[in-house]
């Protein structure tokens, strides 16, 4: 029988979190649960940049009983009432509190060492399994271990307008479940888990149902996440992957994708302005049959203004 444990990293949304262990019970074994920032934290800001720099190490080396790392700490004593902890603990978790990093991904190599088994689900608060993916997951769990060449699986992550789903199969490749020792990563928002072999496609959905579109422009323009995650990721770029919190990965080189930004910056803004919504579209049409503007855009714009970011930084740091 495999074992399964279930992590999410987040900031505050409890009332999202209940909602996914409510509706993930008998689909796990273990549940590890760490806050971005102390949960008391009265500050509601995010538009600042997070005072701690996030601890440069392969968290890969820890065990799940070894000494917290600097910034990490697992609250002692009963949890306050109505708190997330006290969620947690009822669902027989394990709560940690990190430093403010404003985005979760940095997060990510601490919480899989905290981990005690080897297969984790990666969740966000504001998802849930569909009940198909429920079917599946259950019987994962019942079964044998796969071959040692699958790294993990992947499914789809369909749009939601803030009321209901609007795609049925687009956009797939969403890795929700992997084997920590068969994925490399280093935790700069917007990156995910590199597969050292090969992942599963399932036809299978995972619900993303945040209280807002989970697509379109206004995502880029008037949330000030966005803003924040654009200058951690340009920040993040002046730097080695081996300089941010990693998992099986203290190399020096940059994916291509991050790479492309670091060595042409001005030339590839253009292009993923120009180019990456045409090929979005193609893949939409092929896979989902229709062609939804407002999903298709985004990302080139995104990344265009990640590009432009970097590049005014470098510009201003090699002046400086």
């Amino acid at each position: 029988m495999r074992q399964v444990s279930l992590v999410v990293c987040l900031h505050r949304e409890k009332d999202f979190l209940a909602r996914l262990l409510d509706g993930s019970a008998g689909l796990y074994d273990d549940l590890v649960v760490v806050h971005d920032g102390p949960e008391d934290e009265n500050s509601e800001s995010v538009s600042k940049p997070a005072s701690f720099d996030p601890i440069a190490t392969d968290f890969a080396t820890l065990r799940p009983d070894s000494p917290l790392p600097i910034g990490y700490l697992e609250p002692a004593g009963p949890p306050q009432a109505g708190s997330i902890h006290e969620l947690v603990v009822q669902h027989h978790g394990r709560f940690f509190e990190g430093p403010r990093c404003f985005q979760q991904e940095p997060h990510w190599p601490f919480a899989w060492s905290r981990a005690q088994h080897d297969w984790i689900l990666r969740l966000d608060a504001d998802e849930c399994p569909s009940e198909e993916l429920k079917v599946w997951l259950r019987a994962f769990r019942s079964d044998s271990e796969p071959a040692h060449d699958v790294s993990g699986y992947t499914c789809i992550w369909p749009l939601w307008n803030g009321r209901c789903t609007i795609t049925k199969r687009w956009p797939p490749g969403r890795l929700f479940l992997f084997h920590k020792q068969r994925v490399r990563f280093f935790g700069m928002v917007e990156h995910v888990p590199t597969p050292d072999e090969t992942t599963e496609p399932l036809p299978l959905i995972l619900e993303h149902k945040p209280t807002r579109k989970s697509y379109g422009l206004r995502n880029l323009v008037l949330r000030p996440q966005a803003y924040s995650w654009r200058r951690v990721i340009a920040e993040s770029l002046l730097k080695k992957p081996a300089d941010l919190p990693c998992w099986r990965c203290l190399g020096e080189e940059w994916p291509q994708v991050w790479e492309d930004i670091r060595s042409r910056p001005l030339r590839t803004a253009l292009y993923r302005l120009a180019i990456w919504p045409l090929l979005i579209m193609r893949d939409m049409l092929r896979v989902e049959g229709r062609i939804i503007l407002a999903a298709a855009i985004p990302g080139g714009v995104h990344h265009c203004l990640i590009a432009l970011n970097y590049w005014r930084l470098r510009r201003f740091t090699k002046e400086a």
